[in-house]
């Protein structure tokens, strides 16, 4: 008798950051496929970010959820924020994370907010110093800056 696989909850919450229709022109006419951003983390100190196609919007949420979990990084966390101030890059966009006192709260928008809910940081100051709004290369230069924090 074959029995099922379980999945095995690994305490990963994931959040969909942009979902993008992307076409290419094939002899036959366009062909349509599917491109997710999709942010996951543990709420305690682990974060990742996973980008992917799929021929539907369901598949390409899957894949990049997976892609996701085979990038997470860990944050260091003191008191449920950063220890210190700190910039990430990457293309033309620049984020600012500044760590903020107990109360304050999440002070960040777009995928700055995702990521660092996800990361499990509650009180934080962010500021996208770029001149962009593409959510990738903000969201990987998050991720930029939450590596580069020495503790």
């Amino acid at each position: 008798m074959a029995r099922k696989k379980q999945k095995k909850d690994d305490g990963f919450k994931s959040d969909v950051l942009d979902i993008g229709r992307v076409e290419r022109m094939t002899a036959g006419g366009r062909r349509l496929r599917f491109r997710a951003l999709v942010a996951v983390g543990n709420r305690d100190g682990k974060v990742g970010v996973g980008l992917a196609k799929g021929n539907d919007v369901g598949k390409a949420i899957e894949k990049a959820t997976r892609k996701a979990k085979k990038n997470v990084i860990e944050v260091k966390l003191e008191e449920g924020t950063i220890a210190h101030e700190v910039k990430g890059k990457h293309g033309a966009a620049e984020v600012l994370l500044k760590p903020q006192s107990k109360g304050r709260g999440l002070v960040a928008g777009g995928t700055v907010r995702s990521i660092c809910s996800m990361a499990g940081v509650q009180d934080i100051s962010s500021k996208i110093l770029g001149n962009t709004r593409n959510k990738l290369n903000n969201a990987r230069a998050t991720i930029e800056a939450l590596t580069n924090l020495k503790t």
